[in-house]
């Protein structure tokens, strides 16, 4: 038996299909089912098919719809470890991550939470494991960290949350535990940031601690030892996650930046991307440099997709992008592009490993390849409309979303974080996606990133972020620039010339 939707009028129907084989004829009986909305159920309404043809991708998991089992339980995901292990810049570059990927995420940062609570940062001190009054403060902020994080995620706000801090000894840890597992009944998933390098621990020190809001008007050096006390005084109470002492915990421990990974009893497909994700990042320096290929002869005539090959100044701007990477002098520099010709033109003069992705293909705009905005507008003009009401959800007929296009380059991004210097030469929406994942873009705004043609986009990683730049290369293109309409299903605005994706 096989279901099928029917949106013909206004009332939804399904049609059951029975069909019968047998040694020398198939006999099929259908039944269509008229269906009355206004004596439905809830429950009922939420499992019928769309009644509209326009299919819309959904984000993962759907928002207010939250049953909590073991399936769809939130999660709570509590750093460990001293100061200056790069705990936050996890904390940061998982949240980052998941939310790139549809799994809203927040951190819960204690350090925040702390400089509410009291006045001006003096010294050490404060964390002294004999200071009772400041233990009393930083357990209470504690605790209302950790309140405010399962509040987020009862509220049904959010998907996982990131509990920031040292999380350093076992009764802290079981506190967790008694509270986001045994009370609210969500999931708990540690994460161990062990460091015993004190050239990676000196570096994250200087970039990042000496200038945090405890130190500021401070001299460096006052404020490298004033820190460096401060870590002396977490290692007197100190216990490391041991499998044997809390063998009911989930956990991950990552040593020296990834080095060494230790998972246990790691559970369901959420811990199961995280443990993943972390196991592919490192901090080592490096740059990704971002360019759409050059200009195609397609570009010229507004038409999206397809596979055409670059127009005249494309090819002068594959050679001089050639130029541009060659002065740069780039060590370890690979290059990867897309399966399509325009991509590949692009590079083909550039010195360096070259490796293709079909994952890089541009976004497929299944029946609307090769067409015009005015084409679709005059063919499809409902599915010109839905697309400007959720760009990020509309899926082209027989194509693909944006958030299809998200899920396709998970693989790329994790290739890129274990890379060292890489040039991407892609596509629009292509581009648009790894932008917004290095730029913690939410997914409103994610398809209406500006990428430029003939612009390479340099992104450096810093401490808890990227540092971007922008340089255009001397070549004048069209522009396939689509700014978010005022009004859906206007073809185009004032800036734009030509389509685009």
């Amino acid at each position: 038996m096989s279901v099928i939707s029917n949106s013909g009028n206004n009332s939804p129907s399904l049609r059951l299909r029975t069909t019968t084989v047998g040694n020398t004829k198939v006999k099929e009986i259908s039944n269509e089912i008229q269906l009355c909305p206004s004596v439905m159920s809830e429950e009922v309404k939420k499992m019928l098919p769309p009644t509209s043809e326009t299919v819309m991708t959904k984000p993962f998991p759907i928002r207010g719809e939250r049953t909590i089992n073991e399936v769809t339980a939130p999660h709570v995901v509590a750093m460990v470890g001293l100061p200056a292990r790069g705990k936050t810049y996890i904390s940061k570059k998982l949240s980052r991550y998941l939310n790139w990927i549809g799994i809203n995420t927040r951190v819960f940062n204690l350090g925040e939470y702390r400089r509410h609570a009291t006045s001006a940062y003096k010294s050490h001190e404060f964390f002294r494991p004999d200071n009772e009054e400041a233990m009393a403060i930083r357990n209470k902020c504690a605790v209302k960290a950790l309140e405010d994080a399962c509040d987020w995620l009862r509220r049904g706000d959010g998907d996982v949350a990131v509990f920031d801090a040292t999380n350093s000894t076992r009764d802290r840890r079981e506190l967790l535990y008694n509270i986001v597992v045994k009370k609210m009944g969500f999931r708990l998933f540690f994460v161990e940031s062990i460091c015993d390098d004190p050239q990676i621990i000196e570096q994250n020190i200087m970039e990042v601690k000496v200038s945090s809001p405890d130190y500021l008007n401070m001299n460096t050096e006052v404020a490298l030892k004033d820190f460096l006390q401060r870590i002396e005084h977490y290692q007197e109470k100190y216990q490391l996650l041991e499998e044997d002492r809390e063998s009911h915990l989930s956990f991950m421990k990552i040593f020296n930046t990834g080095k060494k990974v230790v998972v246990y009893n790691s559970e369901g497909h959420v811990q199961s991307r995280i443990v993943y994700y972390l196991m592919n990042i490192h901090i080592t320096p490096r740059t990704i440099y971002l360019t759409r290929h050059g200009e195609s002869e397609h570009n010229l005539k507004g038409l999206i997709g397809g596979d055409a090959s670059l127009s005249e100044r494309g090819r002068q701007y594959a050679k001089c992008l050639e130029n541009y990477i060659s002065q740069q002098n780039i060590e370890g520099l690979r290059v990867w592009t897309s399966w399509l010709r325009r991509s590949i033109q692009t590079v083909a003069d550039i010195k360096a490993p070259q490796e293709r992705w079909k994952a890089l293909n541009e976004i497929d705009a299944g029946t609307c390849e090769e067409m015009t905005y005015e084409e679709i507008k005059a063919k499809f003009p409902e599915e010109f409309k839905a697309r400007d009401q959720n760009k990020f959800a509309y899926r082209y007929p027989r194509g693909e979303s944006y958030e299809d296009l998200v899920a396709r380059l998970e693989p790329v991004i994790m290739e890129l974080e274990r890379q060292g210097n890489v040039l991407v030469v892609s596509h629009q929406a292509v581009l648009r996606c790894l932008l917004a994942y290095f730029l913690d873009k939410p997914a409103e705004e994610l398809p209406y990133l500006h990428v430029p043609l003939h612009t390479v986009i340099k992104l450096t990683p810093v401490a808890y972020g990227c540092r971007v730049e922008h340089i255009k290369l001397p070549v004048d293109a069209v522009n396939t620039h689509r700014p978010k309409p005022k009004i859906p299903g206007e073809v185009y605005s004032e800036e734009t010339q030509n389509g685009a994706a």
